[in-house]
């Protein structure tokens, strides 16, 4: 397994619309395997593999308390959304140490492959709901801090972009 590259918003690539995976083989269970070790790695929650600069609808996640049962979603759908939502505190791997509130639905039922390429359906609330939204809307080329103000977004950028000179 390989730790990941994972893209840092404002990177152009953050916003490419993932495909859908053709086919669950080798290379996705191995991509799936070195996400999953990316995601510990950054003591995330969650990871979509746009994050990592590849554009198939992949996505790994692990809410669990003891942080070793993760959460696999191929070619994931949502095909049930509760209307109920609420305002949470949200953060992102490839916007680090930004912490602003989403509106997210409360409760989610999602389809996807598993890393057998069998569809299984998820009924999701709370944490694993939102954590699936926000991984799902990175397939979309979506990053949490689009849903925030212009102000906000336009000073996070700018941050960001700091930092990330700084780096360099």
């Amino acid at each position: 397994m390989a730790l990941l590259p994972i893209l840092q918003y404002p990177h152009p690539r953050l916003h490419i619309v993932a495909k859908p995976v053709l086919a669950v083989d080798a290379r996705i269970q191995a991509l799936v395997a070195d996400m999953i070790a990316t995601m510990y790695a950054a003591k995330g929650i969650g990871l979509a593999a746009t994050q990592v600069d590849v554009h198939e609808r992949v996505v790994v996640m692990d809410v669990s308390d003891e942080r070793d049962n993760p959460l696999v979603l191929i070619n994931p759908e949502l095909v049930w959304t509760s209307a109920e939502t609420h305002l949470k505190e949200e953060g992102c791997l490839s916007v680090p140490g930004i912490y602003d509130c989403v509106e997210r639905c409360d409760a989610v039922h999602v389809r996807a492959l598993n890393l057998q390429g069998q569809t299984h359906t998820i009924e999701a609330d709370g944490l694993l709901a939102v954590c699936i939204q926000h991984e799902m809307d990175h397939l979309l080329g979506r990053v949490f801090v689009e849903y925030l103000s212009p102000l906000k977004r336009n000073r996070i950028k700018k941050k960001m972009l700091k930092a990330q000179k700084e780096e360099a």
